[in-house]
Order: C-alpha cells, then sequence, then structure tokens
C-alpha cells in the first residue's frame, strides 16, 4: 500500500520539526520522517543552546535574516508555551588593544543586521561587573539568550501533531524517485519497507542532507553542497572554578567558530566550548586531554582558571559548508526547480544559528514551496 501526503519533511531535528508545525499549521497534510528513534538528537541537541542576537553573520544573508526574525519568534513561543530560556544578554569580550577594531566591526555589522540594544564597557566597567573576567573592551548583547532545546523539539512536534502531521521515527529514507506531480519516497522502519507519495518534499536532514540530496540526482560537488562535519567538544567548570555572572561570556570569534565561549544554562551548569575539530564521519567522543587547551583559551578573559577546573562533558558536530579552506557559507535554501525537481526544498549547510533560526527557516520554507503569498 502507498500512503500519500503533501509535504514530507525529511528530518526531525529542530528545523524540520519547526517546518513540519508551520506547515501543518497552515492545512497541508505533513508527514515527518526521521531515521532516529527520537527526534531532535543530533545538531540540535550538542550545542550551546544559546539565542543568538544576530551578531556575525554577513548583512542581508539568510543566517544574518533568519536569526534576527527567529530570535522574536522563538521568545514568544517560547513564552506563550511556557518552555524554559532566558533572556540572558551576552558580553563579547576584546582581551587586548590588537582586539578593539575587531569588536567595533562586530557591532557595525550587528547594528546593520537589526541587532539593538548593544553596550560597550571598559574595562574598570568589566571589572566592577564582572570580577572573574579581564579584558580591555566589553561589549554587551542584551538580545541574546538561553534555551531549553530539548522542551522545544518536543513542543514543535506536540504543535505538528496538533494540526494532524505524522511523525515516523526511526524511519530512513532509502529511495526517491519522481512521479507524476511528486514523488515516490522508499522508507524502511526496520524489515519493514513502504512507499510514500508526496507532492512536495523538504529535505532538513542535518548531517546527512547531502546524501539526501544525492538521492534526488543532485551531484553535491558541482553544486558545491559537500558538507564538512566539524566537531566541537565540550567541558563543564568544575565547583572550585571561577564563574562569570553574566551566563553568556565570549571572545572574539576565530575563524571557523565562535571561539572558545562560556554558556550557563538553565540549571546553572557552566560550559565551555566548543573547539574546532574537522573530522571524516559523526562521532560524540571528547578527548579529556583538551582539558589544557581549553583552560588556556579560557585565561584569555577569565584568568583565575585552572586545567584542573575543566572536566569533558559531551561533543556536537556541525554541517558546515565549504571545509576549513572556504569558511563563511550561508545557509542554502532552495527550491530545485532549475534541476527539474519541483517542489523538492533542501536545506543543506543548517549550522549555527539554525536553532534560533528554525521558526523563521520554517517561513522561508513555506514561500519556497508557495504556501504563502
Amino acid at each position: 500500500m502507498r500512503l500519500t501526503t503533501d509535504v514530507a519533511v525529511i528530518g526531525g531535528g529542530v528545523v524540520g520539526v519547526a517546518v513540519a508545525a508551520h506547515l501543518a499549521s497552515r492545512g497541508q497534510r505533513v508527514v515527518l520522517v526521521e531515521r532516529h528513534a527520537r527526534l531532535g538528537t543530533e545538531t540540535s541537541a550538542r550545542n550551546s543552546g544559546v539565542i543568538h542576537a544576530g551578531l556575525y553573520y554577513a548583512e542581508g544573508s539568510l543566517k544574518s535574516r533568519t536569526c534576527v526574525r527567529g530570535r522574536e519568534l522563538l521568545h514568544a513561543y517560547c513564552e506563550a508555551r511556557s518552555i524554559g530560556h532566558a533572556r540572558t544578554g551576552k558580553l563579547v569580550i576584546a582581551t587586548s588593544e590588537s582586539e578593539i577594531e575587531a569588536l567595533h566591526a562586530l557591532r557595525m555589522r550587528a547594528e546593520a543586521n537589526g541587532v539593538q540594544q548593544l553596550t560597550f564597557w571598559s574595562s574598570d566597567t568589566l571589572e566592577a561587573r564582572e570580577p572573574n573576567l579581564r579584558g580591555v573592551l566589553a561589549m554587551h548583547v542584551a538580545e541574546s539568550g538561553i534555551v531549553d532545546a530539548h522542551a522545544l523539539v518536543e513542543s514543535l512536534a506536540r504543535d505538528a501533531r496538533e494540526h494532524d502531521a505524522t511523525i515516523a521515527v526511526a524511519t530512513a529514507l532509502i529511495e526517491a524517485r519522481p512521479a507524476n506531480d511528486g514523488y515516490v519516497l522508499t522508507l524502511g522502519t526496520g524489515d519493514t519497507v513502504a512507499e510514500l507519495f508526496a507532492s512536495q518534499v523538504v529535505n532538513s536532514a542535518g548531517l546527512g542532507a547531502e546524501g539526501v540530496s544525492a538521492l534526488f540526482g543532485i551531484d553535491v560537488d558541482s553544486e558545491r553542497l559537500r558538507l564538512h562535519t566539524c566537531k566541537g567538544d565540550y567541558f563543564v567548570l568544575g565547583p572550585r572554578a571561577p564563574r562569570p555572572n553574566h551566563a553568556l561570556v565570549y571572545p572574539l570569534p576565530s575563524s571557523a567558530g565562535l571561539g572558545i565561549h562560556l554558556t550557563t544554562d538553565l540549571a546553572g551548569i557552566v560550559r565551555a566550548g566548543p573547539d574546532t575539530e574537522w573530522i571524516d564521519a559523526p562521532r560524540y567522543d571528547v578527548d579529556e586531554t583538551k582539558a589544557g587547551l581549553f583552560a588556556a583559551a579560557l585565561r584569555r578573559y577569565l584568568p583565575g582558571i585552572r586545567d584542573e577546573d575543566l572536566r569533558p562533558d559531551y561533543a556536537g558536530v556541525r554541517p558546515k559548508l565549504g571545509g576549513p579552506s572556504e569558511l563563511g557559507r550561508d545557509f542554502v535554501i532552495e527550491e530545485c526547480g532549475r534541476f527539474g525537481l519541483r517542489g523538492y526544498v533542501h536545506l543543506v549547510g543548517i549550522e549555527s544559528p539554525g536553532l534560533t533560526a528554525a521558526m523563521a527557516i520554517a517561513e522561508e520554507v513555506a514561500r519556497c514551496l508557495g504556501t504563502v503569498p
């Protein structure tokens, strides 16, 4: 028997679930397919849990637009659904005179992106308000915050189901082929194989997004859609470690990420990370010997931290476009009619700020599919 739906969403991370919930709320019949036994267990669950303000991304880029729009949608949604979150604010610290110009440039980019409530703190102000931190200049970003990513995914999934979406976990996409006015998807659940006809398909497979597009016949290399796996480890600060008063403390961004920063979650646990390690395939071990490297990075702005104050916690893997030789690529959100794949939308390279941007990305997908004017 072949099942039929309006839209199939491949991938049940926070973005995929947000897309499913949004499309279902607009009256579309939606089936979401997730290969793991639970939703949101890859990139969505293994990050800093930060609601980003929109500081870092090129003006007019998808990352910029969806981050700024998404953060407001996310705050409003969390408040309406009583999901754990907080507008904590964030400090970005210049640790030497040579970094001051870069901090001013970051402010200019943030303001161009529509970020407001940016305040500079002098070194004296920083020391008075944050006695454990050191820097020559700091920028306070009032619009940043933190969120319970697990609760967010669960709530979006409930919304999707309440609008009659079907969510199939532990289900893999095996094959895809065009059919009249849509696509036939072969799905596998254990030893069971079934076919699903979908008029439209959204590829929100995260780390597996390039593989899904390849199933649809897209040459991911010629289209520059090859993903590079970038692993980041996190360490927890021990009970004797110095701590900031602010929940979020960042250095200036590094070449491949935002630098090893400090994040305090809603339970009060302080973590340091992530670092940057390019790997061939996803893995989630944490190298405990990195503690000294993490401590050295933190001592630039948290001088009292010792190597022994850090213990391994967890790791995450980011699906980056471009790799170490081509950093700074934007999100790809594209309806693939130019490939003869009308109604197929792929989301590729959805890393940070994907958690913040998820609900705005869902709006972009709806526009790509023609479900909004």
